[in-house]
């Protein structure tokens, strides 16, 4: 059973804008680039944007306008930690390729492990409770490694709609049966646990710790408890979870003291951590199995050596500077707080270092967009159709690094952006218009051709 999703990190474009399937491959290329000069004036480029500092709450980016190259403020970059320029992980980078070189030259599996590869999967593998671990070049290629290694045709996959597009292309690369169950609504995935438990397949089930686009807390502990109901095994993406939930900073598990429950735990070294990479945590004998299994793990050239050497830097400072998770909590209070004591009635939360702030319907997102670049504060703004043109938003991510300035800043320009809003600035002519997005696409589409 195949299942689309059509929200936050796991949208096709293809599916919104290609209709018609018989297309040839110059058509899509050509539609999609004239109607992208249609729809996107230069006053609304947003993507790409180019920044030549290092990440760090504060950086230089340069304006797509003028050209010119200014300092902005960092509330896009998921260095929740504030690592990615810490005088102790760039050292141990550059000790790494002293040491190792600047690449190994091979996949894993045959001349691509060292012992430095050894030392960090023993170190992950300690950090999340675990019996043993295994570290993929990418945190993309490791959920779909998960999934696609570990599950084939016969199984089920009953997984979170809000899941990653990379777990969701491992469940299509294993050709698994794959059902979706309502956001974190409990009682829909023991509703299909239900169903499906007397059908004598495997059944795993995929849930997140923090889902990204809406900044929430998967509701583990009655996963858990269904899982072992229903004798399903847990598969858990940990990626923004790490390093900022539980007690000392391990995750999701930590947090509701359920490490031990969780059969197969994913994370990446390219949130909290800020590198790059990903990571797949689990007992010795499901490890060994998907070091043969996991595709995207046999056929990927290994992690480079100063990757490595920054991944094991940032474990030290994770351990002995534990301040930064409590600073970086206390800063999302703050913004928190600060956002709606605003005069706008918002009312935003947040479990971790994600705040999500919803548009109003008749808000051009774009044109907003631009007004927070001008004034300083980079941010990214989530619109149709990764998400429903209902539920676009403006989404803020915060750093231990943060002042209580730069929070300040962010909020006073949150609020005049939507004053604004409110002065007729930034709102469509009538909101009839933005609710017949996909029509008028389909429109311009026939335009085109």
């Amino acid at each position: 059973m195949n299942e689309k999703i059509q929200v936050g990190e796991n949208f096709s474009i293809g599916d919104e804008i290609f209709h018609d399937q018989k297309m040839s491959t110059a058509e899509r290329v050509d539609i999609f680039n004239r109607l992208g000069q249609q729809e996107v004036d230069r006053n609304r480029i947003f993507y790409h944007r180019l920044i030549s500092s290092p990440s760090e709450s504060h950086v230089f980016v340069e304006d797509p306008i003028s050209g010119d190259t200014r300092e902005m403020i960092m509330f896009g970059s998921n260095s929740y930690l504030g690592l990615g320029n810490h005088p102790h992980i760039r050292e141990k980078a550059k000790k790494m390729i002293d040491l190792y070189g600047s690449g190994v030259g091979g996949v894993a599996f045959l001349s691509g492990y060292t012992k430095l590869h050894q030392e960090l999967e023993e170190r992950i593998a300690a950090f999340k409770g675990k019996e043993a671990a295994m570290v993929f070049s990418s945190g993309y290629s490791a959920n779909v490694g998960l999934v696609s290694g570990m599950t084939q045709s016969s199984d089920i996959v009953i997984y979170d709609e809000y899941s990653h597009a990379s777990f969701y292309d491992g469940m299509i690369l294993s050709r698994v049966r794959l059902y979706k169950f309502r956001h974190n609504n409990t009682e829909h995935l023991e509703k299909l646990l239900k169903k499906h438990s007397q059908s004598g397949r495997n059944i795993f089930v995929g849930v997140e710790g923090v889902y990204s686009m809406d900044g929430d807390i998967c509701p583990l502990d009655e996963v858990v408890r269904l899982c072992k109901q229903y004798n399903a095994m847990l598969m858990v993406d940990d990626a923004h979870g790490t390093g900022v939930l539980g007690a000392s900073g391990r995750g999701v598990g930590e947090h509701y003291k359920a490490t031990k429950d969780i059969d197969l735990l994913m994370g990446t070294f390219s949130k909290a951590i800020s590198a790059t990479g990903g990571f797949i945590t689990g007992s010795k004998e499901m490890i060994n199995f998907l070091r043969y299994f996991s595709r995207s793990y046999m056929f990927s050239s290994a992690m480079c050596p100063g990757t490595t050497g920054a991944i094991l830097g940032a474990l030290d400072v994770m351990e002995n500077e534990p301040e930064r998770r409590l600073t970086l909590l206390d800063n999302v209070q703050y913004a928190v707080s600060s956002i709606n004591q605003l005069s706008h009635n918002f009312d935003v939360n947040a479990e971790a270092a994600i705040v999500i702030v919803m548009v109003p319907l008749d808000m051009d997102i774009r044109l907003a967009a631009y007004e927070f670049h001008k004034n300083g504060i980079f941010l990214n703004s989530v619109e149709y159709p990764a998400v429903p043109v209902e539920q676009q938003r403006f989404r803020i991510s915060l750093m231990a690094t943060h002042t209580k300035k730069d929070i300040d800043e962010l909020v006073q320009v949150l609020d005049y952006v939507w004053n604004q809003y409110k002065k007729g600035m930034f709102s469509f002519e009538t909101v009839a218009v933005l609710n017949s997005a996909r029509n008028v696409a389909e429109v311009e589409l026939e335009n085109l051709n």
